[in-house]
C-alpha cells in the first residue's frame, strides 16, 4: 500500500495519518548527520508497511539532502541492514 507521508521539518518528523491514528518517524540532523531516533507506530496500524514506509522516506530525504544516517531506532537500523541500497548513507 502507498501512503501520504508528510514531513514537518518542525517538529523533525515523517508522519502518516491512518484511521484517525497518527504513526511517525523522529530523527535530528546535526553536523550533516540524520540520526533517527524513533519509529512509532500505533498497534492498531501495525503489520501494515506504514513503518518501513516512513524509514524509506527518512532515506530518501537524507540522500537527497546528502546527509550521513544513524539509527538509534532499532526498527530502522533493521529496515537499513535489510535494504542494502541504503548501506551508503550510513556513518562510517
Amino acid at each position: 500500500m502507498i501512503y501520504s507521508i508528510g514531513h514537518s521539518q518542525k517538529k523533525n518528523r515523517f508522519e502518516v495519518e491512518c484511521l484517525g491514528q497518527t504513526a511517525f518517524l523522529e530523527y535530528i540532523v546535526a553536523e550533516g548527520v540524520m540520526e533517527i531516533r524513533h519509529t512509532i507506530v500505533p498497534a492498531e496500524l501495525e503489520g501494515q508497511g506504514i513503518g518501513s514506509a516512513l524509514v524509506k522516506q527518512a532515506l530518501e530525504y537524507a540522500r537527497d539532502n546528502h546527509l550521513n544516517v544513524t539509527a538509534s531506532c532499532d526498527f530502522a537500523e533493521n529496515y537499513i541492514l535489510r535494504h542494502k541500497e541504503y548501506g551508503d548513507l550510513l556513518l562510517s
